[in-house]
């Protein structure tokens, strides 16, 4: 990056946020905080208003602000992927929201990647379905309301086998996994709780605001590791023996069940480590590779196979 981009860069920076550090500068842009202070000088011969604070970093002045600097191709194909990801990944209003923003984007473009974004767009795709039926729109509701701190209502479906509850919740972040997951203080348990979007039956965010626990998401992540420990797993697959389908899956899956390493033996067997939480959530995966797997470590992996293969046979095999 020439000094030019770079003093350009930091003017978006202070204008993003409230207070920059020179050193976080002097990071993000890979200089030494003297070449720092010497940008920040030439913004400030520039007639660029900067306040420094000892200690805490610079500020612009309040009021002062510069027209929208024009994306660059690159940044608005990252935009492009950026809605296709909130089209699938989130819920219908935020969706909206997404859409909306780009043809913001599209509107401040120059012809030529205005042109290029709709020649690109049709070639890339999010795969799955957009929106769950008959759920209602949860993202951006608790989105508002872990902004500002509202307590929300929720009806809520535990497990299939479970009558649905009914309860209040202070939310305090949102996290995708397979599924995107809420993590809220639940009154009606008096406790930290992970929420499932897909199982809202229902929301409301009422006008309540509950009061900030600045503590509680740390030691909850802190309280699931250590009542998750991770068991090391040790398998190995012998290619040959399935079908190349299987093979592709196993590839394709292995980094959602703690894959951690693997390698090519001598007899061509892949020999693949993983570490995982439950045994039974990797048996469920491993059951279709049957007579192409050996498991070397541990050996209470194969009780959870056993009952999984066993179910499967009284049901396929009872007889009509």
């Amino acid at each position: 990056m020439n000094r030019f981009d770079r003093v350009t860069a930091i003017l978006i920076q202070l204008q993003a946020r409230r207070k920059v550090s020179g050193g976080a500068l002097a990071e993000q842009f890979g200089v030494s905080l003297r070449t720092i202070y010497r940008d920040l000088r030439t913004l400030e011969e520039a007639g660029v208003p900067l306040l420094g604070e000892p200690g805490i970093g610079y500020s612009l002045a309040e009021g002062y602000r510069l027209p929208p600097v024009m994306f660059t191709r690159e940044e608005a194909t990252a935009l492009l992927t950026a809605e296709k990801l909130a089209a699938h990944l989130t819920d219908a209003p935020t969706a909206q929201l997404s859409s909306a923003a780009m043809d913001k984007v599209r509107a401040v473009l120059r012809r030529p990647d205005r042109d290029h974004l709709d020649q690109l767009t049709p070639h890339i795709q999010v795969l799955g379905p957009r929106h769950p039926a008959g759920h209602p729109p949860a993202y951006q509701q608790l989105v508002a309301a872990i902004a500002m701190r509202r307590v929300v209502h929720l009806r809520y479906q535990a497990a299939e086998n479970q009558a649905p509850t009914t309860r209040d919740i202070e939310p305090i972040s949102l996290w995708l996994s397979r599924q995107w997951h809420v993590v809220a203080y639940c009154r009606l348990r008096q406790t930290i709780r992970n929420f499932r979007l897909d199982r809202i039956l229902g929301l409301e965010v009422k006008t309540e605001v509950f009061a900030a626990r600045p503590d509680l998401l740390q030691q909850h992540w802190a309280a699931e590791a250590s009542r998750r420990p991770r068991e090391r797993v040790v398998l190995r697959f012998q290619p040959a023996a399935l079908l190349p389908a299987l093979v592709q899956h196993l590839h394709d899956t292995k980094h959602q069940y703690g894959w951690a390493h693997e390698q090519r033996l001598p007899d061509g067997q892949l020999e693949m480590t993983l570490f995982i939480g439950e045994l039974p959530y990797l048996a469920a995966w491993l059951l279709p590779y049957a007579g192409g797997l050996t498991i070397v470590e541990p050996a209470a992996l194969a009780a959870p196979l056993r009952a999984l293969a066993q179910q499967a046979h009284d049901f396929f095999c009872r007889p009509k």
